[in-house]
């Protein structure tokens, strides 16, 4: 049996849907109450449980062999960082204790590019630099660094856990609506769109999930894998996005600079109306940073493959002109994440 906590993510329900396909048992953990939309296809066991309620965690992983621990929150406002520390590293600790008590075999962690630290343009990325657990470029990467750092920890201790580390995770089945996905959907309009300078790592989720499940066979313990894709302009993203939907909107550029003046305005704005955040310094910074990265460890010993960028973008872009009207713009239940037992 394989526990796959999150289960109702991005990366997530890809993963699921490829396990199933494989005719694997799969137990998917979601949140009390949380919309399994995207679960529907594949169908595995679905478990409402919250990962900071331990005993109910712990009885979610009865008679499991394998754990993919996935769930985790990303908050663009400061309101919800104290929240954010809690579930990505204490509810991370209670899951490797609920591992560890339960005789689970095999902890696969998700990570992100994000735990390690950004060293200056030009140096390249990779397992060699450390967790970057004074970060001070945003709390969910100090999160996520600290997080990592526990896994790394229990399986020197002898958990049997390797961590996977993707980049920017984009894709068909985006039911979340991620903040990527959203872009590209505002991208395929045929009216004018903004685009910024900048660039970053995109990889497909169907590669992400590629690595996962190689990584059962063939992730070493207390290894860590980076699993990139393709180093992308926003210019060219924006390109990229207008050629598959068949669109020729004229392209409004501003240059960053120019953007990063009026981004705490819109912060500000956000809060206010209590929208979703689109622009944030944190995200300006992410496309101003290095972002040059190596996979090559995840290539040699987990098979990471890298489909073309295009013939991500067009799928996605298919995807989404067949699910744009019912997929509506969600954020996760905050409250019920909060709740303990």
């Amino acid at each position: 049996m394989i526990l796959v906590t999150g289960a109702a993510g991005h990366i997530v329900n890809v993963l699921v849907r490829e396990l199933t396909r494989q005719l694997k048992q799969v137990r998917a953990l979601v949140l009390p109450g949380e919309d399994t939309q995207s679960l529907s296809d594949s169908k595995p066991e679905i478990v409402e449980a919250n990962i900071l309620d331990y005993p109910a965690l712990k009885k979610a992983m009865e008679g499991v062999d394998v754990v993919f621990h996935l769930a985790s929150l990303v908050a663009l406002v400061p309101q919800q960082f104290e929240l954010m520390r809690r579930v990505n590293i204490e509810g991370t600790a209670n899951v490797i204790r609920a591992c560890q008590e339960m005789g689970v075999k095999r902890l696969i962690y998700t990570s992100s590019i994000h735990a390690y630290g950004r060293p200056e343009k030009g140096l390249l990325i990779d397992e060699c630099l450390p967790f970057d657990t004074e970060c001070q470029r945003g709390t969910y990467d100090q999160t996520k660094a600290e997080a990592s750092v526990l896994v790394r920890q229990a399986a020197k201790e002898g958990l049997d856990a390797i961590l996977l580390h993707p980049t920017g995770v984009i894709g068909p089945h985006d039911f979340k609506r991620s903040e990527m996905g959203e872009m590209m959907l505002y991208w395929m309009k045929k009216s004018p769109t903004v685009t910024l300078d900048g660039a970053y790592d995109f990889v497909d989720v169907r590669d992400v999930v590629h690595t996962h499940v190689q990584a059962i066979e063939l992730g070493k313990p207390g290894e860590s894998y980076i699993l990139n894709g393709h180093h992308v302009t926003v210019r060219e993203f924006r390109k990229l996005v207008q050629e598959a939907a068949g669109a020729q909107g004229k392209a409004v550029h501003f240059p960053i600079k120019l953007v990063r003046v009026f981004a705490p305005v819109a912060e500000l704005y956000y809060k206010v109306a209590k929208k979703r955040p689109r622009l944030t310094i944190y995200a300006l910074d992410t496309l101003s940073s290095n972002s040059v990265i190596c996979s090559t460890k995840a290539a040699t010993e987990l098979g990471h493959k890298i489909r073309p960028i295009e013939e991500t973008v067009h799928d996605s872009v298919h995807w989404w002109k067949e699910n744009k009207l019912t997929v509506k713009p969600s954020l996760r239940n905050v409250l019920a994440i909060a709740k303990k037992a």
